[in-house]
């Protein structure tokens, strides 16, 4: 009976190393896939996600993975490809993007669609956002399909078009008509990352979730004249007063349950000063010191903390010698998941107080509201223990003060994590980020983030 256990599970420590992945061949194979997707200009606008999605389709096929394309415009096809599971879980979706904003070529040191390779980086438009997820994914596919990995879930790949500012041919045409070919229990895409220092990682990052962005229009209004009369009821005049007033003005800080885990698992890691100044967040008698701290040395920590406004375009004039009877502010307005548009805008409005200045909403699609993603989910789990596994850092979960195409995903109650490679404090600041002109990505970082990947897609989706 002893000899007849020993085989047992000798035979299944044997089963379960045949479904290890070839790292070293795969590793070359990806970086191969990952340049020939950089290499495609898939700029949006115009758009011309149609050749990475042939590339997609021919890999995946050759490999006997089925796909099917959907397409609101037929040059900017979304693909979904699918393994099936036994359906005991509900699916996985992992989901990419194949699109990249444009490119000011003059601008760059390697050409933005060369993906040339220095230094052990590869160089071009799209390395971090998103075709690293993209590739990652691409490879997820076929390596569960060549090893012929058990599923209780289906796994389902959406590569989509338009996260860049067309979403009418990509995630709102896929979950508006064909949501039953993503329809999932938890998604996979981007919005995370694992930020190091100094070459050692920190901590990981996972987007549970984001902001809602939507455009408010300051239009002030007022008499036209000679400019060598001033007048003090120019629009210009009333619109710079109402500018003003709403820069000043800060919004309500309310927590919830992502921010309030970040805060505090920030807190643990961060050296004495900081740690006080994470964990006064949750103190009401503390968080104003805090948060006038974090808008003037961490502003990217006080925009999690409430909505916001930032008045990023003014248009005003033609001629130095005229007073405009209309002047014009746009701001990029970032509100909470659950925080009513209607009712906030009339807040602006409030703060603005001036007839003169009409508040309006902007023609910018507003994306929908969503729930938070569980952070006691079994994928937050695997996640954790990936990343501690990978990269020996702790992980918490974000609230992204930017956008992503899972806000349409979490509207239909998809939980969604958002997720990422390594990359280097130093890299924004010196213009190596994602839409930045020299954007790269470390090669060992994606492979790395591959393997990460990996393991959390077989903990998620595999036969236990």
């Amino acid at each position: 009976m002893l000899r007849l256990a020993s085989l047992v599970v000798l035979l299944a420590v044997t089963g379960q190393q045949s479904k290890s992945p070839d790292w070293t061949a795969l590793e070359a194979e990806t970086l191969t896939h990952f340049q020939a997707l950089v290499r495609f200009d898939t700029s949006d606008p115009p758009g011309r996600e149609r050749e990475a999605v042939d590339y997609l389709k021919k890999v995946l096929e050759a490999e006997g993975i089925p796909t099917q394309e959907f397409s609101n415009e037929a040059h900017r096809p979304n693909l979904v490809a699918r393994l099936k599971g036994t359906g005991a879980k509900r699916p996985l979706l992992l989901m990419a993007h194949t699109d990249t904003v444009n490119v000011y070529p003059e601008r760059w040191t390697f050409p933005p669609f060369g993906a040339t390779i220095d230094g052990g980086y590869v160089y071009g438009r799209g390395t971090v956002d998103d075709k690293d997820n993209v590739a990652t994914s691409l490879m997820i596919m076929v390596m569960l399909k060549r090893l012929n990995v058990p599923l209780d879930r289906d796994v389902i790949f959406l590569a989509e078009s338009g996260e860049e500012g067309s979403t009418q041919v990509g995630i709102q045409f896929m979950t508006d008509t064909h949501f039953a070919s993503i329809d999932a229990e938890y998604c996979i895409a981007e919005g995370g990352r694992v930020t190091r220092t100094g070459g050692v990682a920190r901590y990981a990052q996972v987007q549970t979730l984001e902001k809602r962005p939507f455009g408010i229009e300051l239009v002030a209004r007022g008499p036209a004249g000679h400019g060598s009369v001033p007048l003090e009821s120019s629009a210009v005049t009333h619109l710079a007063q109402a500018v003003a007033a709403v820069t000043k003005w800060q919004p309500e800080i309310r927590l919830n349950e992502t921010t309030s885990a970040f805060f505090r698992r920030l807190a643990d890691i961060s050296e004495p000063a900081a740690a006080e100044r994470y964990r006064a967040v949750a103190d009401p008698t503390k968080v104003a010191a805090a948060d006038e701290y974090f808008r003037r040395f961490e502003p990217s920590m006080a925009a999690i903390l409430r909505s916001t406004v930032s008045p990023n375009i003014v248009a005003g004039g033609n001629r130095i010698n005229v007073i405009p009877s209309e002047a014009i502010a746009t701001l990029d307005t970032r509100i909470l998941p659950d925080e009513d548009i209607t009712a906030f805008v009339e807040q602006v409005r409030k703060v603005v107080n001036d007839p003169a200045v009409e508040v309006r909403l902007t023609k910018r699609n507003v994306r929908p509201g969503g729930v938070e993603a569980r952070i006691d989910s079994d994928i937050f789990k695997a996640i954790e223990t990936a990343v501690k596994a990978h990269y020996n850092a702790p992980t918490l979960p974000s609230m992204s003060t930017g956008a992503t195409d899972m806000a349409f995903l979490r509207a239909k109650g998809i939980q969604c994590y958002g997720i990422g490679p390594a990359l280097d404090t130093e890299d924004g600041p010196k213009g190596f980020g994602a839409h930045s002109d020299q954007e790269r990505i470390l090669i060992s970082e994606l492979h790395r983030f591959m393997r990460m990947y990996w393991d959390v897609v077989v903990a998620v989706a595999g036969t236990r």
